[in-house]
């Protein structure tokens, strides 16, 4: 989990940036030199339709998949190539799917996977009880993680990622498939993610749910990043 910086610097700053992110699948162009930023404390709302390669993207952008060409730039470091900076990306940037995915066994055993090694029994205990605390999942702890509704999956997977310090999330339709009570509390836990300083970057098909957090609305489509009409339905604008 992220330090809170409204104690410190409210400012954002970089993350990362992109630039000349190019991706294809044989004679097919999915993204065609697209530019983007994650800022500190800023939520990015990513649309499109189905197949246009929003999850390309994220997957890209989190070092899980390779770009037929992309520059990254690091914190306020130089341009570097996508493959110079990919072990960074996977250290700093979080991808999570729409469906996440929860091992065999307790909510705890979950948890305590993200944990680094050479932790000691006392450190593992009190970082797990830490993160459940934040992530209101104290009482879920020994449940068993694969009979959770998909707000409780998405709770844990939040909270998974969290443990492993990362400076952006990438948030793959975070709400889909949830009852209004289960959406609500998955969005709240976002808002707060943002402002406590993380990077979000969130698909939806239904933007309108994160209207009140978002700084900026991009469309993805025909291989390019545009800002849609309905962008300016933005806490920027507000």
């Amino acid at each position: 989990m992220k330090p809170d910086r409204s104690q410190t610097d409210s400012r954002p700053h970089p993350v990362c940036a992109f630039r000349g992110l190019s991706k294809r699948y044989g004679k097919r162009s999915l993204l065609d030199q697209l530019e983007l930023s994650l800022q500190a404390g800023q939520c990015l709302l990513l649309t499109g339709p189905n197949g246009s390669g929003k999850t390309t993207l994220m997957r890209i952008l989190s070092g899980l998949e390779a770009p037929d060409h992309a520059e990254v730039r690091l914190d306020t470091g130089g341009w570097q190539s996508w493959r110079q900076t990919r072990p960074r990306l996977q250290q700093q940037i979080m991808y999570l799917h729409q469906q996440p995915f929860l091992f065999q066994g307790s909510v705890w055993h979950n948890l305590a996977f993200a944990l680094p090694r050479g932790l000691s029994r006392q450190q593992r205990h009190g970082e797990i009880r830490r993160i459940s605390q934040w992530a209101g999942l104290e009482h879920l702890l020994r449940a068993d993680a694969k009979r959770l509704s998909g707000g409780e999956c998405q709770k844990v997977a939040i909270a998974r990622a969290l443990l492993r310090q990362p400076q952006a999330l990438l948030l793959d339709e975070p709400t889909a498939n949830m009852d209004r009570r289960a959406r609500e509390r998955t969005l709240s836990m976002i808002a707060r993610l943002r402002d406590e300083g993380m990077a979000l970057l969130v698909t939806s098909h239904d933007p309108e749910y994160f209207a009140t957090m978002t700084d900026k609305h991009l469309q993805l489509e025909q291989t390019h990043l545009t800002t849609p009409a309905s962008g300016n339905n933005t806490r920027e604008a507000a």
